[in-house]
Order: structure tokens, then sequence, then C-alpha cells
């Protein structure tokens, strides 16, 4: 990220409580049913033109080295509002990543003024923020002919690894959600602030 958009970041980060590294992420049911119902409605509206991305923040709180996520919270997205956001992504994402980020839905920025807002009030449950999830659909079979040979999984893509070293958040969960047999299907893997995978549980209740 440009330096202004890192320095948001962090500013905004330093009121969260984060472990130094994270072993293991527990994930509630609560809170992948609340994501999962939020990206189901946006996949139902992806069409050639547009992804449709979902974004939240995880919540919860740092067990030791365990992140044990209990609640998702969602925010705006800033891609056209926000001025850090235009320039990153015209100066930076574009010429690294491929004009296909030119779509102002084809990623997410997260307001700030909504992530300052989601911590203090995690803060003042005492909830810490955790980090970040986000949806992958299948795009290769939804989005134009271009994007065939380039499917998406629970991986994150180069833009992804970029995003995730740049906003330095412990835990970030990749969802990928695809329709099969008529009916959709998700897989949830999580990485670290340096892209390497942590293991993610789900409970059943």
């Amino acid at each position: 990220m440009r330096r202004r958009g890192i320095d948001t970041f962090a500013r905004v980060m330093e009121l969260a409580e984060r472990p130094a590294r994270t072993d293991a992420v527990l994930f509630s049911h609560r809170a992948v049913k609340t994501f999962l119902e939020a990206a189901s409605a946006e996949y139902s509206f992806i069409t050639e033109d547009e992804p449709r991305p979902c974004f939240a923040v995880l919540l919860g709180r740092s067990a030791g080295a365990e992140a044990v996520v209990s609640e998702v919270a969602f925010g705006r997205n800033a891609r056209l509002t926000d001025l850090s956001a235009r320039e990153e992504f015209a100066t930076a994402i574009v010429p690294r990543f491929g004009t296909a980020y030119e779509n102002p839905v084809r990623a997410w920025w997260l307001d700030p003024a909504d992530l300052l807002a989601i911590t203090r009030a995690a803060d003042a449950r005492g909830l810490d923020v955790l980090g970040s999830i986000h949806l992958h659909p299948d795009w290769h079979r939804l989005g134009p002919e271009c994007e065939r040979d380039r499917p998406l999984s629970d991986s994150p893509t180069p833009m992804d690894e970029h995003m995730f070293r740049n906003a330095g958040w412990p835990v970030n969960v990749v969802c990928y959600l695809e329709r099969r047999h008529g009916g959709l299907y998700y897989s949830l893997a999580a990485w670290d602030a340096q892209c390497l995978r942590l293991p993610l549980r789900t409970n059943h209740s």
C-alpha cells in the first residue's frame, strides 16, 4: 500500500490487542453463518461484469496463541470514495496485478471510518479485532471467458497476499463459494500476515 494507506490502518489497529503469533483459528458457527448469509446474497447477484465482493472484520478474543472468532462485522467498500484507495489502485494495484482491478467491485478497501468504529465498539465489549474474511466465488465459471483458466479457491491470490502483508492482520480468512448440483458449497482457509496457512476449526453449535 502507499504510505498513507498503511498509516491509516496502523493507527486503527493500535486500538486492537493482537497476539504476537497465531497458531490456530477457532471459528464459531454463528460467525460462519453470518458471513455465509451475506456472501450468498452477494453471490446471487454476480454477473460477468460484476464479481460482487463480500468482506468482514473478524471479532473475538486471543486465547494464548489461538484466535477465537465469535463474530463478524461489516463495513463499507471505500474503493470509489476514499482518495487513498483510489490512488492505491490506480498507481500500484492495477499496474502490478492487472486491468481487471480497474473494476471497482473487483476488490475491497474497508472504509477507515468504519474500521475505526468497529474497533472501538469491539473494544468496548472486550473483544479483539483479529483480522478479516472475504469471499472468493467460482469466478472462473461465472465471469468472462478470459477468467476460465484462472480458478479461484480458498487460497489467497497475489493481490490478496499483497493486502495481507500490508494490512498486517494476524488472521486472514478466505471463503471459497461455488454452486454445484443446485446448491452452494463453501470452504474456509486461514492465513497469517506472511501468507502462511493457519489451522482453522469451526464448531458445530
